[in-house]
């Protein structure tokens, strides 16, 4: 019994030390093919890849078309120490915009540049300006500042229109998120016709609403179509963080195109107007208790493009009774239901121009010819 339990015992020990010894070779092999056996530690052969795919060629395309025209912006302010009552100029922020011409007008939002002293335009080649601001529009977030290129002035971004934009095509962002300069996102058009309230409690309405990643040093920078033309300029997010959340909003490029270039003759945007009193709350009283959709005048203003077509306001007889005025129910060929309509019609239009305006006066359908008037 004793010689069986050693010779387990011996067969044991051989095993255990025959793992072992496995287990130091498997441990050690790499050292003894690259030592002793000698095998070379040569780069693997790179697969051929093909072609790229049609949708990866056109967005390689469209972003370094419009890259170029893309700028990055940097603003400084000035701080006075109060010891010292030294004057210092400080970083203020990181934003983005495009070349709009070939003039030098530069397009980025009015929350960029606003309230700083001073602001440097960056070129996708490194030059770098100092800008001046030729005008902005705060109601549209809209800034336009200028630039002297002596020689090789970039192109400018080629300009579409968001009239025809529809939920689902694919968008392209470029910008400089987070001061990272020239970033290209992508996505689609998740919703039309949003509105916002800026940092100041202003309303910013008929935006483009996008999941494209757009994060904090964007703002300013070019909305793509898939045809590298611009559809909107990236202006803001909704994010509880601060950063990307799936929901980005960008000024429509028809408002762009129309502000644009009254900021670069006039310095400001001339909004036109009727020369009309209106009211959101009383006009919801007042047509429902006519049974009719549109925006009742309550007051025409003396001398107005209003009064000189001769609209009729709402008027308080000797009883106390309140007698409606005219209710517009169209202008410019678009129906008016309601002031939101009426207000985005008028956007249509600038200052001068001549609209038809439809109203009802009592029982009666009118079709009346207005002058815009600047309604700044």
């Amino acid at each position: 019994m004793v010689q069986g339990s050693n010779g387990v015992s011996g067969w044991l020990r051989w095993a255990f030390w025959i793992i072992v010894l496995i287990l130091v070779g498997w441990q050690m092999l790499p050292w003894i093919q690259t030592h002793l056996i000698g095998l070379d530690a040569e780069p693997r052969a790179v697969t051929a890849r093909g072609e790229l795919a049609a949708d990866e060629q056109a967005t390689i395309e469209i972003f370094e078309r419009a890259s170029p025209s893309v700028v990055f912006i940097s603003t400084r302010q000035r701080v006075r120490n109060i010891w010292t009552r030294e004057v210092m100029s400080v970083p203020r922020g990181n934003g983005s915009g495009f070349v709009w011409d070939d003039r030098g007008h530069v397009v980025t939002n009015n929350h960029v540049i606003e309230g700083v002293s001073e602001a440097t335009v960056r070129l996708n080649d490194g030059r770098s300006y100092k800008a001046l601001l030729v005008g902005r529009s705060p109601a549209h977030d809209l800034a336009v500042l200028r630039i002297n290129v002596a020689f090789d002035r970039p192109p400018p971004v080629p300009v579409g229109t968001s009239d025809d934009l529809r939920v689902g095509q694919k968008v392209f962002a470029i910008g400089n998120p987070f001061g990272l300069d020239y970033s290209l996102t992508s996505g689609l058009v998740s919703a039309l016709d949003r509105s916002i309230r800026d940092d100041d409690g202003g309303l910013i309405e008929h935006l483009i609403q996008t999941d494209a990643a757009i994060n904090p040093g964007n703002s300013g920078g070019p909305l793509l179509d898939s045809a590298g033309r611009l559809i909107g300029i990236n202006t803001a997010i909704y994010s509880p963080s601060g950063a990307y959340a799936g929901i980005g909003f960008a000024v429509p490029v028809d408002s762009v195109n129309r502000v644009v270039p009254e900021l670069i003759a006039k310095g400001l945007y001339q909004r036109p107007a009727l020369g009309i009193s209106i009211d959101a709350d009383v006009n919801r009283a007042l047509t429902r208790r006519l049974g009719v959709a549109g925006v009742v005048v309550l007051q025409v203003h003396q001398g107005s493009a209003a009064e000189a077509a001769g609209l009729q306001g709402t008027v308080i007889d000797d009883g106390g009774n309140v007698i409606p005025g005219d209710v517009i129910t169209a202008l410019g060929g678009r129906p008016v239901k309601g002031i939101g309509d009426l207000l985005d019609n008028l956007e249509r239009h600038r200052a001068g121009d001549q609209v038809s305006v439809a109203i009802l006066r009592g029982e009666q359908e009118l079709s009346v010819q207005v002058t815009l008037q600047d309604g700044s």
